[in-house]
């Protein structure tokens, strides 16, 4: 580096692109200072800039003023699957990690990014604006923000400017080369081209898992390879993405591969001189209107919910999933590890296919590994086995105080265990004060960790207008949704710490590392005179077992499917005091009361397994009275239909220990589908349940007679 204090009013910025591409590198430049100053200073920079395929980021009178295309932060999606040159990120409108790393991945070799901030030391006080929309304006410190201002100060990789004293540049020296860098095919590129091909062409139910970092070439092989089976003889090859936008780098590829084959072309679809065709289709209008089609293609497929992937998987011969690995909109590594369940129960197999080596900029290229290190991206988790859970520690933990090592392990594990964490969640982590963790620690290794936040201790007044609907509360997801939802007021004045995450590394898994750590959380609510202690989670049988082991109950199961994982969200509570005991009580009698009415309408869907879970986690209704008992006698033998006994058999079925009872026996599926959940009988029959009404009947019979003989007493 040359004298920091050396003026670059007028910094050679093309010259230093020009330089940065010949080596492949990309670069931060930091422009410190007050708002004013630092727009001011932007602009008079782009004046003398070439501004070809640049970005503004920030408002757009700002942009306008200098003639770039604009987009606000929160809508950074549209841009995945395109490139750029010059990016501005103005920074005093709000920096939304998630926003900032991806869309740092759409610079190519030689390309800059500008980020208009405070002075560093005044990061840790900075009110960033997109904290109003996450609950955290309330922190008096931002330690996430602390962490990425010492991170930067500590790179010597970063050009920064002092907006606000001539424009002061410690200028780069950069390092010698032989070679020019140019963007090209790797040979694991190649290698992936030819797998796609080979699986476009071949065997059906045989699908590809590809994951990548950013800027290694998946999205551009995928094209090629399209364009290549079209070619060769596929007729239709479909794409779909979280949107359209993310395949803009598909469809160029697809595009100069066919070249003169090229007979049509629009926006969203290509069309050969033989008339083959690759278009692409939203999800949505992907499954509702099932065209047929010899492969499909998915891209940024962690940004999917993952039913839709699933329905995807089972309803086209072959499919292709890509997505990043170190993702934006779903974390890549969450993604796999969740899904690889599914391909290895549906399509034995599938093929997974990484990819390595960066294609639009070089291996040691300073921006990707500073975006890695700000946002703990390659954060990974403890791979040590625990071969005895008696030597294991659970420690009350404060990540903003952890070490890096320490905080990267941590965030690692929630990486894995999750189908989707982002940057966004570190600094939720570590930024929220009302923020509680712990962590379990082997030879100084973190193999588990908790992360909850306390909700609730809104005031009486407050708190009805929200179970009325009449006002909404950010960060307190449990309290609200119990109170609004719920029902009840108390929900949202009481004082309950929300289960955030819960992780243990796969090697200490089932050994009770978890439950250890959820003790340790109850035992820290219970010194701290909480009331509660609750979580919400995309719901799934292993899920719900094991929070029942952890002495939580079912008190709501969600009307909508979370978007990510297309799983209803159940919420489960432990009341710790009085009121919260009663809270807990008041809401799951309230939730068995509408559970059998909400069933048919909302979760019919549902899968029995964890139908049976949730029934035989409710408090029991009032057991059948003689009549009932007279009826079930009657259709058990015969004498009455099952239209007629149907609403008998859902009252028998809320009877003490009934559903407990029923989930053990190999017919209740059956029952699930046809008492509970409404099935018609020719939709029994389709899932191969039974072989139409008289043989369904028969056997809803023959379990009610079980019943009648084995089951608990009604």
């Amino acid at each position: 580096m040359t004298d920091a204090s050396r003026e670059h009013p007028t910094a050679d910025w093309q010259s230093l692109q020009a330089r940065l591409r010949t080596i492949g590198h990309r670069r931060l430049i930091l422009v410190e200072g007050s708002q004013e100053n630092t727009c001011t200073w932007m602009h008079l920079q782009l004046s003398r800039m070439n501004t070809s395929h640049s970005l503004w980021v920030g408002r757009a009178e700002h942009a306008e003023a200098v003639g770039l295309p604009h987009l606000q932060a929160n809508h950074y999606q549209q841009w995945l699957g395109r490139e750029t040159s010059l990016l501005v990120w103005d920074g005093w409108q709000g920096n939304p990690p998630d926003a900032f790393a991806a869309l740092a991945g759409t610079l190519q070799a030689g390309g800059l990014l500008f980020w208009l901030m405070p002075p560093l030391d005044r990061w840790r006080h900075y009110a960033d604006p997109d904290y109003v929309r996450t609950g955290l304006d309330q922190a008096e410190e931002h330690p996430f923000a602390a962490r990425l201002a010492m991170v930067i100060g500590g790179d010597a990789s970063i050009i920064r400017v002092q907006a606000d004293d001539s424009g002061l540049v410690n200028w780069p020296e950069l390092p010698a080369h032989t070679a020019g860098f140019t963007p090209q095919t790797t040979d694991e590129q190649q290698q992936l081209l030819q797998h796609l091909v080979r699986f476009g062409q071949g065997r059906r139910r045989r699908p590809l898992v590809i994951t990548a970092d950013r800027g290694r070439g998946k999205s551009a092989a995928m094209g090629i390879a399209a364009a290549r089976l079209l070619l060769a003889g596929r007729e239709q090859v479909l794409v779909t993405a979280p949107s359209r936008d993310n395949v803009d780098t598909l469809f160029r590829h697809a595009v100069l591969v066919l070249g003169e084959e090229l007979a049509e072309q629009s926006e969203s679809e290509l069309v050969t001189r033989t008339g083959h065709r690759l278009s692409y289709m939203p999800v949505p209008e992907l499954l509702a209107a099932r065209p047929a089609a010899e492969v499909v293609l998915v891209d940024e497929a962690a940004g999917l919910p993952a039913h839709w992937l699933c329905d995807i998987l089972l309803g086209w011969p072959r499919v292709a999933f890509a997505t990043t690995v170190h993702g934006y909109e779903g974390t890549g590594r969450g993604f796999a590890i969740r899904f690889r369940e599914v391909l290895d129960r549906e399509t034995p197999h599938w093929r997974g296919i990484p990819l390595h080596q960066p294609v639009r900029w070089a291996g040691d290229d300073p921006l990707e590994q500073l975006v890695f290190r700000l946002f703990l991206l390659a954060a990974e988790g403890a791979v040590e086995p625990v071969p005895d859970v008696a030597d294991v520690d659970i420690q009350h933990w404060v990540p903003a105080d952890a070490s890096e090592q320490e905080l990267s392990q941590a965030f690692g594990l929630l990486v894995d265990a999750h189908y989707r964490t982002t940057p966004a969640d570190l600094r939720q982590w570590l930024d929220d004060p009302s923020a509680q963790s712990w962590r379990a620690v082997y030879r100084g290794q973190t193999v588990g960790v908790l992360w909850g936040t306390v909700e609730g201790g809104i005031e009486a007044g407050l708190a009805e207008q929200v179970a009325q609907g009449h006002r909404r509360l950010r960060g307190h997801l449990l309290a609200q949704s119990l109170a609004s939802h719920g029902g009840f007021p108390e929900a949202a004045s009481l004082k309950t710490l929300r289960v955030v995450r819960i992780a243990v590394v796969e090697q200490a898994r089932h050994l009770g590392i978890g439950r250890q750590l959820v003790d340790a959380a109850v035992a820290g609510c219970r010194v701290q005179g909480l009331d509660a202690i609750g979580t919400s989670f995309g719901g799934n049988d292993p899920l719900v077992r094991f929070w029942q082991a952890c002495d939580f109950r079912v008190v709501r199961l969600g009307l909508r499917q979370e978007a990510s994982t297309g799983e209803f969200p159940v919420q489960m509570m432990c009341g710790l005091s009085d009121a919260g005991a009663s809270l807990e009580t008041q809401l799951r009698t309230r939730f068995a009361r509408h559970w059998q009415v909400l069933v048919p309408r909302h979760w019919s869907q549902l899968e029995p397994v964890l139908m049976g879970t949730l029934g035989a986690d409710l408090p029991p209704r009032t057991g059948p009275d003689n009549n009932d008992r007279r009826d079930l006698n009657s259709f058990a033998h015969g004498y009455r239909g099952f239209e007629l006994s149907l609403p008998m058999l859902q009252a028998v079925s809320a009877a003490p220990g009934v559903m407990a009872w029923l989930y053990q026996q190999p017919d209740f599926p059956l029952w699930c589908r046809a008492v509970l959940q409404g099935w018609s009988w020719a939709a029994l029959q389709a899932a191969l349940l039974c072989s139409g009404q008289r043989d369904g009947e028969q056997r809803l019979r023959g379990l009610a007679c079980q019943l009648l003989q084995n089951g608990p007493e009604l």
